[in-house]
């Protein structure tokens, strides 16, 4: 079974830069932001808050978002959480290895990268 340990030695071979907030959590530096991970047994999360929920127009950003998760994501989703639209994901502790969280941070950098542009867009109001 793996452990903390072996995640945080995971993102060190990674060579991306981290902080150990403790408890379990790493924040990990991508270009688009960070990403939260939580080691919480049986699980890993992951977790970026995106922005806040708009107050008007949303109709178009939520279809944005279902379509994104449909078709871009593969590990990770977008979701709504107490007012802010946030990219999580969840990974199995027990057979967690180095590619597949390689392969999950590497997802949310590109997503932050290639699909805010066009969320802040209509989260403020323009097509």
């Amino acid at each position: 079974m793996r452990t903390q340990q072996d995640v945080e030695a995971y993102l060190r071979s990674m060579g991306r830069p981290y902080k150990d907030a403790g408890e379990g959590t790493f924040v990990v530096r991508v270009e688009g932001g960070s990403i939260a991970l939580k080691v919480e047994p049986p699980l890993v999360l992951s977790r970026v808050e995106v922005g806040p929920v708009p107050g008007t127009g949303r109709e178009a950003l939520y279809e944005h978002l279902l379509a994104l998760n449909a078709t871009a994501l593969v590990h990770a989703s977008y979701g709504l959480d107490e007012g802010k639209i946030v990219l999580s994901a969840a990974l199995e502790l027990e057979n967690l290895d180095y590619n597949e969280l390689d392969a999950l941070i590497a997802e949310v950098d590109l997503a932050l990268a290639q699909q805010l542009p066009k969320m802040r867009e209509l989260a403020a109001g323009r097509p």
